[in-house]
């Protein structure tokens, strides 16, 4: 690195605070802007755009790698790609890219006289284009469209933008019959929001100066959205409000919770004004949601069992729970879809997704069966209650993604679409396993890896280890065009399925949080460490990546075992997480004290993250090559994390090796926008590991 001018070296200014009896010294607390989250501190963007050129000139001479990665990538991107049409009441509805747009076009054309199972829009007569992405986006640095729904009668559609990728979403609404917007505009909500069944009413959740949700309202059509009805307001400062709808479409649901408790109301779809019916009110690391038929709910709960089972009680005393399917070790309940007919249920039985449908009256559930060993299925867009087939998702690790209708009484299948792979895709030169590693403390930890079937066993090959472990979110083993550029040069790509998600079940993911946090590091270095000793790569072969809560993982993990990668890539890594989690003036802390303790009220949590948040544990020692995202305005894992855990390893580490920042300085949590753009940092992403592994040169 001897052609790159030195790094850029953040001011050091002492900041000590106590907490329990222990001072801690934060040396780059400055970082943070007073004036968050507006950032313009003239010092702190200097900084910033210093780590940015830094960026660029290091990858300068990459560039080429660059450029043919993401040619790679858009290649095997079909660019007037189009969604399958599906039917939801009297229209068909559909999505499609033109070529060389970064954002959708939304469909839809009337049902009658249609095919009525078509397989693109351009089957169906009197298309029209109901809303427009690349025109909303026009001359927008950043477009994200948040969420739409369509009112009762057909008419209106409202839709939520973001331009900022602040996660502050501004709803609008368009007159579909005219294609003139109303004059309501609707600011500050994070984009969930429904029409009620009078079709002049839209409830919406509206965020606080804290970020969060607390309310929901009532606007009514043609009036002041000062004079909006407040529906519900929450008092405790961890749960938010969200929106949503029964599948029946009898009942707008009105839910508030954080991450272990839960509580609902209902609201008649067609009178939004009555009196909200309380369905059980909230316990303590009680969750449920809720599903009705025929004045039946169907609640899914986690009282007597981690893994959730099915209750049932009349809509007249939605509090008097009847167990319906008890809960299980070995099948982890995710969902229930109640339909006219039917009801699904979704889960997973040793980390396999299972779809399983339930007659009314009683019987032997239905399960749907797949052909491979290792896949990811699920329901997907089923807006209509009364339907006699499910449109269902299928993906593997070697199998695109793949749109099924089922025909629930014949028990038959329409493939409907497959992922097309424009630059040419062949599955018989890729091969997909599930295994597993016995981590330290005896647990099998399951691991899904794809690679080249020319791939060598002999420990001489690179491998590309994915983790998350976090929130009780799942990695599932799904396909991915990304990958073929890093097992094509020669790697291969594993997901390890670490305690912290719920892949094995509820139980996987209390096992890897709060004081059983460490358990998530433990399993991903031991992940690695097996799949080297069983082969499939060696010590410094090894890059590793995760972003947000993933990226807190990369941080903790290098400074367990720095020895053992090759490579990291950390994107908006949540790394300062004891100094987060006693901020409660953030936007997520109160919310997130469940999921990884409150150090301000709990001393033991206190000392426990002050153990392993991979800012404070930066010391002087020899750290792997690091490339390191952030989003100037990202109110998840706020920029400053990653730019002071940047500027303390520059600061600390004894090795020479590379250390990049790049700061998206008009993007959020989720970086740039865009079909094209989000390809791009892929590719350098890609690059700098591949040139960091010595893989570089193809």
């Amino acid at each position: 690195m001897t052609d790159l001018p030195p790094p850029p070296r953040a001011a050091v200014r002492p900041t000590t605070v106590t907490h329990h009896g222990v001072s801690i010294e934060d040396p780059y607390a400055w970082l943070r802007d007073p004036g968050y989250p507006e950032v313009g501190d003239p010092e702190i963007l200097a900084y910033l755009e210093a780590e940015n050129a830094y960026f660029e000139a290091a990858m300068a001479g990459r560039q080429g790698l660059v450029d043919t990665i993401f040619a790679e990538l858009k290649g095997r991107i079909k660019e007037d790609d189009s969604s399958v049409p599906q039917r939801d009441g009297a229209y068909w509805y559909w999505r499609s890219f033109d070529t060389g747009a970064q954002y959708r076009k939304w469909w839809r054309a009337p049902a009658a006289g249609n095919p009525a199972r078509p397989r693109t829009g351009a089957e169906l007569a009197h298309a029209e284009l109901i809303l427009d992405e690349p025109a909303l986006a026009e001359g927008k640095p950043y477009f994200r469209l948040g969420g739409m729904d369509i009112s009762p009668d057909d008419r209106l559609l409202a839709y939520a933008v973001d331009d900022s990728g602040a996660e502050r979403f501004t709803i609008r609404i368009k007159d579909l019959t005219t294609g003139a917007h109303l004059d309501e505009v609707i600011e500050g909500t994070l984009g969930g929001f429904l029409f009620a069944g009078d079709g002049r009413s839209l409830l919406y959740g509206l965020v606080n100066e804290h970020w969060r949700i607390d309310v929901a309202k009532l606007h009514r059509l043609g009036t002041p959205v000062a004079e909006d009805v407040e529906i519900y307001r929450e008092a405790d400062q961890g749960f938010q409000v969200g929106l949503g709808l029964t599948q029946s479409r009898r009942f707008i649901l009105v839910s508030t919770g954080d991450h272990v408790t839960s509580e609902i109301r209902l609201i008649p779809y067609a009178d939004p004004l009555a009196q909200p019916i309380l369905v059980a009110p909230r316990l303590p690391n009680r969750e449920y949601d809720v599903e009705e038929h025929d004045d039946r709910l169907f609640i899914r709960t986690n009282d007597t069992h981690p893994n959730f089972r099915l209750v049932t009680a009349p809509l007249t005393a939605p509090g008097d729970w009847q167990e319906l399917l008890p809960a299980s070790a070995d099948f982890y309940l995710t969902d229930v879809t109640c339909f006219a007919d039917w009801f699904v249920v979704e889960g997973r039985e040793h980390g396999l997704d299972r779809i399983r449908i339930h007659d009314y009256r009683g019987g032997a559930a239905h399960q749907i069966a797949f052909p491979e060993a290792s896949y990811t299925a699920g329901l997907d867009d089923n807006p209509e209650y009364r339907t006699p087939v499910l449109r269902l998702a299928y993906e593997s690790m070697v199998t695109p993604g793949t749109v099924i209708d089922y025909d629930v009484a014949a028990q038959t299948r329409d493939i409907l679409k497959v992922q097309e792979i424009p630059s040419g895709y062949d599955p018989s030169l890729y091969a997909t396993e599930r295994l597993e590693i016995v981590a330290r403390d005896g647990v099998r930890v399951p691991v899904s890896i794809v690679y080249r079937r020319d791939y060598p066993r002999d420990g001489s090959g690179a491998l590309y280890l994915y983790g998350y472990g976090a929130y009780g979110l799942a990695m599932e083993p799904g396909f991915g065009i990304g990958r073929f550029s890093l097992l094509d040069r020669g790697m291969a790509f594993a997901i390890a399925h670490i305690r912290g998600g719920d892949d094995l079940g509820q139980q996987w993911y209390l096992d890897g949080k709060l004081t059983k946090r460490t358990n998530t590091f433990n399993d991903f270095v031991d992940v690695a460490k097996g799949l080297a000793e069983a082969g499939w790569t060696r010590p410094g072969r090894i890059a590793i990546a995760g972003g947000s809560a993933g990226g807190e993982l990369m941080g903790a993990v290098m400074n367990q075992a720095p020895e053992l990668w090759g490579a990291v890539a950390a994107h908006v890594p949540f790394v300062d997480v004891l100094n987060t989690m006693l901020d409660p003036d953030l936007p997520l802390t109160p919310g997130e004290w469940p999921e990884w303790g409150n150090p301000i009220e709990d001393e033991a949590a206190f000392h426990l993250i002050r153990s392993y948040s991979p800012y404070d544990n930066v010391a002087p020692r020899a750290y792997p090559p690091l490339l390191i995202t952030a989003g100037l305005n990202d109110p998840r894992v706020t920029y400053w994390e990653p730019a002071k855990w940047a500027a303390r390893l520059r600061a600390t580490k004894t090795d020479d090796n590379i250390l990049l920042l790049k700061t998206n300085m008009g993007a959020g949590h989720g970086g740039k926008s865009g079909r094209f753009e989000s390809l791009r940092e892929t590719a350098e992403e890609f690059a700098f590991i591949l040139w960091q592994l010595g893989l570089d040169r193809g």
